[in-house]
């Protein structure tokens, strides 16, 4: 089977284009090396897969025959991602909340006022 038809099988892409245009990028290695969409993969091949800045580690148990549903994916694949990559993520969520939003225009006198604060304490 594919690369790009076995991710979307196991639900990691929503469509099969994408998973294409991931391993295209890059952003799909097996064993170590990164491949073509169109590359066989087997089982006990190690994945890692790059997705919303997580890096995902996962190895073939078997190969689907069709799209599975999400509660028979880890029959297929078993998820060998260390949970630091999680954790990281949700810190990285916690950071863009701090910022403006983009259009929202100059700050106020009580974001200078902070600002000002904020680069006093560090001086």
């Amino acid at each position: 089977m594919r690369i790009d038809k076995y991710l979307w099988c196991v639900r990691y892409f929503k469509t099969r284009s994408i998973a294409t245009t991931a391993c295209k990028k890059g952003h799909v290695k097996v064993n170590g090396n990164t491949i073509k969409p169109s590359r066989e993969v087997y089982a006990t091949d190690k994945i890692e897969l790059r997705k919303n800045q997580i890096n995902y580690q996962l190895t073939v148990n078997d190969l689907p025959p069709n799209r599975v549903g999400a509660k028979l994916v880890d029959i297929y694949r078993t998820d060998t991602t260390p949970k630091e990559a999680f954790k990281a993520q949700e810190l990285l969520k916690y950071s863009k909340d701090y910022y403006r939003k983009k259009g929202v225009g100059r700050p106020t006198k009580k974001d200078r006022r902070d600002i000002d604060d904020f680069n006093d304490e560090n001086e």
